[in-house]
């Protein structure tokens, strides 16, 4: 797992895929999976860095 330090507070959907090294559809469907809190904002899906981890 990448240093978490540089990331923002809230990630991204790229930041989950990029920090775990796992492929976009991977990601995705990790971020729907209700394993931790996400945001909806339109169509962006937004995870505090607090719930990842």
């Amino acid at each position: 797992m990448n240093n978490l330090q540089h990331y923002p507070d809230v990630l991204s959907v790229k930041d989950i895929q990029s920090i775990l090294g796992i492929g976009t559809s991977k990601a995705y469907e990790l971020a729907k999976s209700g394993a931790f809190h996400t945001i909806r904002i339109g169509p962006l899906i937004k995870i505090p860095k607090q719930s990842f981890l």
